[in-house]
């Protein structure tokens, strides 16, 4: 086999080959660091969505605030939805 084929195999990898919360895992320092940040980024994401989801999900009721945006989000939405229909 020529070196080109040889390394060829190893381009891609498993999906799910790596366990992010092994610390044996032989991925190289930046690579941990990318994978927690895009985790992070998601989870970041997925709040912003709904206003309400961050107290829900640590069994708090939202703040009065939060309940706000969410008013103000689905008036907002409505309103667009109304524009689109005339």
């Amino acid at each position: 086999m020529s070196g080109s084929q040889d390394t060829a195999r190893f381009d891609t990898s498993v999906p799910n080959s790596h366990n992010n919360l092994d610390r044996k895992d032989q991925r190289s320092h930046a690579n941990t660091v990318e994978a927690a940040s895009k985790r992070r980024m998601e989870r970041e994401e997925e709040e912003m969505k709904d206003p309400l989801e961050p107290a829900r999900r640590h069994g708090n009721e939202p703040s009065r605030g939060a309940k706000i945006d969410k008013q103000i989000e689905q008036e907002e939405e409505q309103m667009l939805n109304d524009k689109g229909k005339i």
